[in-house]
């Protein structure tokens, strides 16, 4: 099934094709614009031709809170397609794998105090899994959810975020794979009127790591709050994608990533693209990515790409840093008797901070420092 056929180029990122179909993409050669950063090889066959999965993940959850219902559908269900058709070959190789759907529901006007965790566990690397998830949040909800990746996994997965008029997401997603681990993900948000949605997306586990995220929006006054964290070790390929594309007036939208990197080949990838269409009137919109490089040996890409068809806009701006430690702060903390190390763990805290308090689940904040405490320690830093 095809929503767009075939055509000349596109002049935008809205305009590109989309189909359900993995034969309407034609086999990537790592010299398109949205591949040339990937290490293609290193997908181990999630970019090639449809097949069957000969691998699988399980999910995971505790108790659920009232209004929370967590369950699996079929293909044939109408909810799953209706936000994202796929518009790259492994987001529609997922999707013609995967088998069924796991259906996370908030009940409309239900407004649910605890997080809600979806824990999405790996079989084991050696074989292709797909995935499928549909998210919906009712009409004036407010709830927290937790999508945490663990275990050893090759998966290709899509995620279908709906979050209706007036109601409230904060949306956490964990990449704390195996070292083996491969992931090729794409996450689309659609977002009723005056709905509000808070993604924060953390990538600290995995071999490679590719998540795709997309926004749209659906009436006036829809807000979009995009945030990640990301550490490279040695080896690591962490590659983060956004695009967001306000089509309707007068709505928000700010992406904030950070990352550091360290050891030999760690590499990360950000490329962030905001487009305001002509229609979209009255937008205010901004997008930075920051990346501490700890060691040499290390590369961060970062591309921030924005497109404006209107000039009646609230406001628009993007920005891009990538640099070593501060000399000045580590000489501020290291000429108050603060050893060289713990001055660095500390400018890499501080650095990280801003974005995991932003996470509303204490326990949460506390494992991630935790984590990234480790990383540091393990690189002597």
């Amino acid at each position: 099934m095809t929503t767009q056929a075939s055509a000349p180029p596109p002049s935008t990122k809205s305009q590109a094709l989309r189909s359900y179909d993995v034969a309407d993409f034609p086999a990537l050669t790592g010299l398109e614009e949205d591949w040339r950063f990937t290490p293609l090889k290193r997908l181990r066959g999630l970019t090639g031709e449809a097949q069957t999965a000969t691998g699988a993940v399980r999910h995971e959850h505790g108790d659920l809170p009232e209004g929370v219902i967590v369950t699996r559908v079929g293909k044939d269900d109408p909810r799953v397609g209706s936000v994202l058709t796929p518009f790259d070959r492994v987001s529609a190789l997922a999707y013609g794998g995967a088998e069924q759907a796991l259906l996370i529901q908030v009940a409309p006007e239900a407004l649910v105090a605890e997080p809600v965790t979806v824990r999405v566990v790996g079989g084991g690397a050696d074989a292709v899994a797909f995935g499928h998830s549909v998210v919906e949040v009712g009409r004036f909800a407010e709830v927290t959810l937790v999508l945490e990746h663990v275990g050893s996994a090759t998966l290709a997965d899509n995620v279908e975020v709906t979050v209706a008029d007036g109601a409230k997401l904060t949306l956490v997603t964990i990449a704390d794979w195996a070292d083996d681990a491969v992931q090729a993900q794409h996450l689309k948000v659609k977002l009723g009127r005056d709905a509000k949605v808070v993604h924060i997306q953390v990538s600290l586990g995995g071999d490679l790591v590719r998540q795709f995220t997309s926004v749209e929006y659906t009436g006036r006054g829809g807000e979009a709050e995009l945030y990640g964290v990301y550490f490279a070790d040695s080896g690591q390929h962490l590659e983060h994608r956004q695009l967001v594309d306000h089509n309707v007036p007068d709505c928000r939208s700010y992406v904030g990533y950070r990352g550091a990197l360290q050891g030999a080949d760690a590499h990360t990838v950000w490329v962030g693209d905001v487009l305001i269409q002509a229609e979209a009137t009255g937008t205010d919109t901004y997008e930075i990515n920051r990346n501490l490089l700890l060691t040499d040996g290390a590369r961060a890409d970062s591309v921030p790409n924005l497109e404006i068809e209107t000039g009646e806009i609230a406001g628009a701006g993007h920005a891009s840093a990538t640099g070593r430690f501060d000399d000045e702060q580590l000489f501020y903390l290291m000429a108050r008797g603060i050893p060289e190390a713990e001055a660095r763990r500390l400018v890499v805290r501080g650095f990280f901070a801003e974005l995991i308090n932003k996470i509303p689940v204490e326990e949460l904040r506390d494992r991630l420092g935790a984590a990234i405490e480790d990383r540091l320690a393990k690189a002597g830093a």
